[in-house]
């Protein structure tokens, strides 16, 4: 295992837009191992914590679906000198503790789960297209989530 200083070869900015009780540096941290477990070498992702209301404008405004939903990836993947911006990931809190209820878990559980799918979508997976594309999304999504057991 790589130690911390090789876990920051990424850069990750967090905003939090409604009250969370996690702190923004545990967000931080599981990101930097995500982008460790994926290989990801000088990316920089943005990370937005926000409400059901914000997501559902985002979510009408570029995907035509207007309704809330747990996390949206939006994929930048442009180089600014030897950085690449990958992207942003933004994430209702609102509907991650629903689910996170609903699944039984707890709602740090949730949020690795969202953020582990988002950065899947910003190295250019989805799991929308079906089939093969499908398979290939949900099996990493699977191997990074059991990479990333010690961060609860």
């Amino acid at each position: 295992m790589r130690n911390l200083k090789d876990q920051r070869k990424n850069r990750i900015q967090i905003k939090l837009h409604k009250r969370v009780s996690v702190k923004k540096s545990w967000i931080e941290e599981v990101c930097h191992r995500i982008a460790q477990i994926l290989d990801l070498n000088k990316v920089e992702v943005s990370v937005f914590l926000t409400d059901d209301k914000t997501v559902q404008e985002l979510n009408r405004t570029y995907r035509n679906k207007d309704k809330p939903t747990d996390v949206l990836s939006f994929p930048i993947n442009e180089r600014v000198g030897d950085w690449l911006l990958l992207g942003d990931i933004v994430i209702s809190v609102d509907t991650a503790k629903r689910q996170a209820s609903s699944f039984g878990h707890s709602f740090k559980e949730e949020l690795k789960r969202l953020l582990v799918h988002g950065f899947i979508h910003l190295i250019g997976y989805d799991h929308e297209l079906g089939g093969e594309e499908e398979r290939k999304f949900f099996s990493l999504e699977e191997h990074v989530l059991k990479n990333l057991l010690e961060y609860t």
